[in-house]
């Protein structure tokens, strides 16, 4: 008895396998998550790359090797994970989940691209543009190197895309030679000296008070720079202070260039024994004899300003 159940099983197996050996693969069905806003991979580019070996639907279910299918299509830069099965149905069921950009990057070389948040570089897409913070300045040899500054782009570009007051205003990030964040509004004629990431809530919540309370009261064009890098304050420049400042600079270094230049004479020598003339002092058409010992200027009056 035991042994016709043995061989009962036997048989069954056998005809189970020899029957998934003839079953085929009857469709393809593609579901991709994480792209609530943006589509940079879609169902075609995956059957591209699932059927680059030859096209999956009707072969034999037994030759699709599922892992390898699957790394192939996570060589896609814009897939951050894939994941293949067959269902009751002899269907291929794959599971995309798409990398979502944070931020688009543009380095002084010209070159462009966008990085999400686990900090990998993303090519542009012909497909569309992503509605993300452009950072511009950057330099062309920190990126694969400067994974800190990479982190502090994506902390800034994150906030800013959470906040959709930040989202309007900031039209642009620069990034110094200082490696300094400058935001460029799309509202006012005025740079916003942001410093580093570091305290980025405060300095963002500082920032939209200034917004919402003075710049309202002062007017949108008043000033020039703000500057945030100062805890629990906003330094504030108004328009033409930093020309005036810098003007002023220039003026005093004119002035004590222009006297290094006047050499006085000091040796006696040179005028030894050498009676020296007074000239006249010319006053527009008329000329003026100059003073004698004997007598005394007159008193001219101060006025003030």
């Amino acid at each position: 008895m035991w042994i016709l159940f043995g061989i009962a099983l036997v048989v069954l197996f056998g005809a189970g396998i020899q029957s998934k050996k003839q079953q085929l693969c009857n469709d393809i069905n593609i579901e991709i998550s994480g792209a609530e806003k943006h589509m940079f991979i879609d169902e075609l580019d995956v059957k591209e790359l699932v059927n680059a070996k030859g096209n999956v639907i009707g072969k034999p279910l037994y030759t699709l090797s599922l892992r390898s299918m699957e790394s192939a299509v996570e060589q896609n830069s814009w897939v951050k994970n894939a994941e293949m099965y067959i269902d009751n149905n002899q269907i291929l069921q794959i599971r995309i989940e798409e990398r979502q950009p944070v931020a688009r990057i543009f380095e002084i070389s010209g070159n462009s691209y966008y990085i999400d948040t686990a900090l990998v570089i993303l090519p542009l897409s012909n497909k569309l543009t992503a509605r993300v913070p452009v950072f511009t300045g950057v330099d062309p040899q920190q990126p694969k190197k400067d994974i800190t500054m990479l982190a502090q782009i994506a902390a800034m570009a994150t906030y800013i895309v959470a906040d959709s007051f930040f989202t309007a205003q900031i039209a642009q990030i620069n990034i110094n030679a200082q490696k300094q964040f400058e935001l460029v509004p799309a509202i006012g004629d005025h740079l916003v000296i942001f410093g580093d990431t570091t305290d980025l809530k405060a300095r963002f919540s500082k920032l939209k008070n200034f917004y919402t309370h003075t710049w309202f009261e002062a007017g949108f064009d008043k000033y020039e720079k703000l500057d945030l890098q100062y805890r629990n304050q906003i330094v504030a420049t108004q328009k033409g202070t930093a020309k005036m400042i810098a003007d002023s600079a220039a003026a005093q270094a004119l002035i004590a260039t222009s006297a290094l230049a006047i050499t006085p004479i000091t040796d006696s020598s040179a005028i030894h024994n050498k009676k020296i003339k007074s000239l006249p002092i010319l006053n527009n058409k008329k000329t003026v004899k100059p003073l004698t010992n004997g007598v005394k200027p007159k008193k001219t009056k101060k006025h003030t300003l």
